[in-house]
C-alpha cells in the first residue's frame, strides 16, 4: 500500500511514476517481425515476433510494464511500497527494471533451479532474490513477504490477463497485425504462442475475436504442464508433485487464473527434447541463440504447417521469439546439463534443421 505520506504527495508521486513508464515506452521502438521461409511447405511463410529486443530481453517486458501501470492506477503502489513477485525468472527481470526506474525495493521469489544468468539479471536491475526449493510454494511465499514488508505482490499469474488492454493500445496482437499489413498473407492462418501465466494467449485470442479476424490461435505447451490437459478436460486443474518441464517460462503445474482456454483454438503438447532440438536448429538458422520456449513454439509451428500443406492451404503463421539464448548458456546450451536430465535433443535438432533446408 502507498504508506503514510499525505494524499497529495502520493498522487504527485504516482503521476510521475506513470509518466516515467510511459516515457520509457515512447523511447522504445516496436519489436521486429522476422520472416522465415519454410522451403518444405511452399506457400506457407513463418514470421517470428522478436521480443528479445526489449530493454530487458524478453516478452515479459510488456507484461511487467502492464502490471506496474495496472497496480499504480489501482492505487496499490506508492513511493515506499516494496514490490514482490513470484517468477521463474524473466518476468522478475523485467519487473526489477521498472522497480529500479521508480526507486522501489523489489524482491523476486524464484525456484532454486532458476538459471543463474536470470538471477544475475534481476540483481543487475537492483532486485533481490528469495529462492525456494519447492517451486509450488512461490505463491504462498510471495504473499507472506508482501504481508511482512507491507508491500504489494504483483501476482502475474492472476493479473496478466486483465492488466493488458486486449482491445489495442499497441499490445502484442495489435502490433503483429499492423506489421503483417503489407505481407502476401496479411491475416495469419495461425498465431502460435506459449502459456506461462496465460496473459499473452488471452490478449491475442481476445484481440482476434474483437477485430473479427479468421486467424486461429494455437498454444504450444510442454508435455509436463497442466494447461493442455485442462484444455482437453476442464476438471484437470493441477499435476501431481514431481511433474515439471525443464523449459522455463511456459507450462505450469496448476491452472493459473490468467489462463483463458476459451479463446484458444488448439493446444499442442511438446516434449522437452523436441523443444531443445528445435531451439538449437532455429538458433543455427538465425545465427544467434534463442530460448527454450521459442523452440516449443517451433515444434507446434511445424505441426500446423504440415496440416496446412496436407490440406492444400497456403498462408502465414506468426509466432513469438520469446527471449534470447544467452540466459541459458549453463542449461539448454550445456550438453552435459541436458544429458544429466536425460534430454535427448540431438535427433530433434537434425529433424528441425531439415525444415529450413531447401
Amino acid at each position: 500500500m502507498p504508506g503514510d505520506r499525505d494524499e497529495a504527495s502520493v498522487r504527485a508521486w504516482r503521476a510521475e511514476a506513470i509518466r516515467r513508464i510511459e516515457a520509457d515506452f515512447n523511447r522504445s521502438a516496436d519489436t521486429h517481425l522476422i520472416r522465415l521461409d519454410l522451403p518444405r511447405y511452399p506457400g506457407i511463410t513463418l514470421y517470428l515476433k522478436d521480443e528479445s529486443s526489449h530493454p530487458t530481453g524478453s516478452l515479459k517486458h510488456r507484461l511487467a510494464r502492464s502490471l506496474f501501470l495496472y497496480a499504480l492506477c489501482n492505487g496499490w503502489i506508492g513511493p515506499d511500497t516494496c514490490i514482490i513477485e513470484a517468477s521463474s525468472g524473466s518476468t522478475a527481470v523485467s519487473e526489477a527494471y521498472f522497480a529500479q526506474m521508480l526507486s522501489l525495493r523489489f524482491v523476486a521469489v524464484v525456484p532454486a533451479s532458476t538459471a543463474a544468468p536470470k538471477l544475475d539479471a534481476i540483481r543487475f536491475h537492483g532486485g533481490e532474490i528469495h529462492a525456494v526449493d519447492n517451486p509450488r510454494t512461490i505463491y504462498d511465499v510471495a504473499h507472506r513477504l508482501a504481508r511482512e514488508t507491507k508491500g504489494h505482490y504483483l501476482d502475474q499469474f492472476t493479473y496478466a490477463e486483465r492488466a493488458t488492454d486486449w482491445r489495442g493500445n499497441n499490445n502484442i496482437a495489435q502490433s503483429i497485425f499492423a506489421q503483417m499489413a503489407a505481407e502476401a498473407f496479411p491475416i495469419p492462418a495461425w498465431i502460435v504462442c506459449g502459456a506461462g501465466t496465460g496473459g499473452t494467449s488471452a490478449t491475442i485470442g481476445r484481440y482476434i475475436a474483437y477485430e473479427r479476424h479468421a486467424t486461429r490461435l494455437c498454444v504450444a505447451d510442454p508435455v509436463h504442464s497442466v494447461f493442455h490437459r485442462h484444455f482437453a478436460d476442464p476438471t484437470l486443474v493441477s499435476l501431481p508433485e514431481g511433474s515439471a518441464s525443464c523449459v522455463e517460462g511456459i507450462g505450469r503445474p496448476r491452472v493459473e487464473p490468467s489462463f483463458i482456454p476459451s479463446v484458444i483454438d488448439q493446444m499442442i503438447a511438446v516434449d522437452d527434447a523436441a523443444s531443445i532440438g528445435a531451439m538449437r536448429a532455429l538458433s543455427r538458422r538465425l545465427g544467434r541463440r534463442v530460448g527454450g520456449s521459442t523452440g516449443t513454439n517451433l515444434v507446434a509451428i511445424v505441426r500446423l504447417a504440415e496440416e496446412m500443406a496436407s490440406q492444400g492451404e497456403t498462408g502465414s503463421i506468426v509466432s513469438i521469439l520469446c527471449d534470447g539464448g544467452d540466459r541459458y548458456d549453463c542449461t539448454y546450451y550445456d550438453d552435459d546439463w541436458l544429458r544429466e536430465r536425460g534430454v535427448n535433443w540431438g535427433p530433434y535438432e537434425m529433424l528441425f534443421r531439415a525444415q529450413f533446408a531447401a
